[in-house]
């Protein structure tokens, strides 16, 4: 079922969450592991996160170097296909511009129409680890934008082989939302923008990014719907859960704690009181945003369900 269908049949405040794809040389077991303890929470859909290739510089005898491509983790489409089966719930895997050719892209999506997913988020995805700035495949697209566009272009049937023909796809196509701004957008507004650009192009539903103050998500959704951003705005909650996120993660995601919060932050010790923190802040934070009926509560679990099992007992 598409994640609107959900939406829309719903009388109460949704659950989901993300996963992380296991490190290669891991079992399907370790995702299972993650996925058990949330299972009592009914959810109705669960994210699975694409990570792009890397590289690496190997020296050759000749003194050169070669660039050589590793993945580490195993791929997006099978592992959504096992959590159907073993679930019976919707898996939404991640589609990213990063990496793909536009061919490669579609015959991706003609591999989950197959196997009867119906829904997709389609993303551009972050830089890899070598380059400072994102760099789209050269026969790729370099925005998120376009991406939707041409999985659209597949729901009305229009392919890239014109010769063959297909049946048209029936997607339910998901986008990003950034209640802090994306990081390399000029100004709030013109994020805003693109994002109903995206809208424009086919996507359907809005999943934001992390963020701490409820304030700022609850302006986010005042200023889409001023703006003719009409498809549901799902909240996405990451626990803090290490020293390191204290300053980790408003460097690389460019977001702001609330000051209540980072008071409290300050007092902590060690790693058990951040994560006993993130826990008391996320059942905080998701009171809140349930009491405001938002369709559903998107949780990015890291693949590590304690904290979030945790959450969703004193809220769900």
């Amino acid at each position: 079922m598409k994640v609107t269908e959900h939406i829309k049949n719903a009388k109460e405040t949704l659950f989901s969450f993300e996963i992380l794809p296991p490190l290669k040389g891991k079992s399907i077991q370790s995702i299972y592991d993650g996925i058990d303890p949330l299972m009592e929470f009914n959810p109705k859909f669960v994210n699975v996160t694409y990570h792009r290739e890397e590289f690496i510089y190997k020296e050759r005898d000749n003194g050169l170097l070669e660039k050589i491509a590793i993945r580490k983790r195993p791929g997006t489409v099978g592992i959504c296909a096992a959590i159907m089966n073993k679930y019976h719930v919707d898996a939404v895997p991640h589609l990213i511009c990063g990496g793909f050719s536009k061919e490669e892209t579609e015959n991706a999506l003609i591999d989950l129409q197959f196997l009867g997913i119906d829904n997709v988020l389609a993303l551009r995805g972050d830089s890899i680890k070598t380059e400072n700035t994102f760099r789209p495949h050269h026969e790729g697209h370099s925005f998120a934008v376009d991406l939707t566009h041409q999985i659209s272009e597949m729901n009305r049937g229009n392919y890239m082989m014109d010769d063959v023909q297909l049946e048209p796809t029936d997607f339910c196509i998901g986008t990003a939302g950034y209640p802090e701004k994306h990081f390399e957008a000029m100004n709030l507004a013109t994020d805003l923008k693109y994002l109903k650009d995206k809208i424009n192009a086919g996507a359907q539903y809005i999943v934001t990014q992390m963020f701490f103050d409820n304030s700022k998500f609850f302006t986010f959704v005042d200023e889409c719907r001023k703006i003719g951003i009409d498809v549901p705005i799902i909240p996405g909650i990451k626990p803090l859960k290490t020293l390191t996120h204290i300053s980790f993660l408003p460097k690389f995601f460019k977001i702001d704690y609330p000051i209540e919060l980072s008071t409290e932050l300050l007092k902590c010790k060690d790693n058990k009181a951040v994560e006993q923190l993130g826990i008391e802040w996320g059942i905080h934070q998701s009171k809140e945003l349930k009491s405001a009926n938002v369709p559903c509560i998107h949780y990015y679990t890291m693949s590590n369900s304690s904290q979030v099992k945790s959450i969703a007992s004193e809220v769900f």
